[in-house]
Parts: C-alpha cells; sequence; structure tokens
C-alpha cells in the first residue's frame, strides 16, 4: 500500500507564504500525476494544481501566479508554494497521487492539511 502524509499546513495573513509538502511512502511502483486539491469550509473539494511525471503542470484560475507545484521524483514528494495567500484560500488542502501499480492506476489521498489565512 502507499500513504501519503502532507506537512506545512497553518495560521497565515492575507498576503503571506506558506509551503506544503507531500510524502508518499509504502510500496511504490512509479507515481503518475500528483497533485493538490482543497476542500473550503462548507464547500466541495476542488483541484488547485496538479503536476505530471514528467513536469506539466495545472493551476485553478484562482491560483495562478500565486501558487507553484513542484516534484522530486527521487524522493516521491510533491510541494505547493503558496504566495500572496487571500482569506478565500482558507481550506484543508489534499494531497493526491496517482499510483501505477503495475496492474491499474489507483487514486491515493493524504488526509489534509488546514490552512488558515486570517488576520
Amino acid at each position: 500500500q502507499v500513504q501519503l502524509v502532507e506537512s506545512g499546513g497553518g495560521l497565515v495573513e492575507p498576503g503571506g507564504s506558506l509551503r506544503l509538502s507531500c510524502a508518499a511512502s509504502g510500496s511504490i511502483f512509479r507515481l503518475e500525476t500528483m497533485g493538490w486539491y482543497r476542500q473550503p469550509p462548507g464547500k466541495q473539494r476542488e483541484l488547485v494544481a496538479t503536476i505530471t511525471s514528467g513536469g506539466s503542470t495545472n493551476y485553478a484560475d484562482s491560483v495562478k501566479g500565486r501558487f507553484t507545484i513542484s516534484r522530486d521524483s527521487s524522493k516521491n514528494t510533491v510541494s505547493l508554494q503558496m504566495n500572496s495567500l487571500k482569506p478565500e484560500d482558507t481550506a484543508v488542502y489534499l494531497c493526491l497521487a496517482k499510483h501505477n501499480n503495475q496492474v491499474v492506476i489507483e487514486s491515493i489521498w493524504g488526509r489534509g492539511t488546514q490552512v488558515t489565512v486570517s488576520s
């Protein structure tokens, strides 16, 4: 089995920055696309950013120019640098990894880390 553990959340003032990290562990064969989603209070989960194994990135319009996703495939980690944070960025941020286990590509989710943007 593959597990994901997120870290780096917290409380930050508007305009501030945070860096989230997600580490995969366990019986990893190959991680395909990895990404970050978020779930604001009382709302549905939404895409934040994804990055393929080849390094191609995709961002939600609401975070373009402010957030940057990156990955270190040698360490099985994905990170999200969040700058110019706004109160509307407040959410639980969840890491997703598409794991190719040689049979199927399975979606693995982390448990999430809370990000609160408030003065």
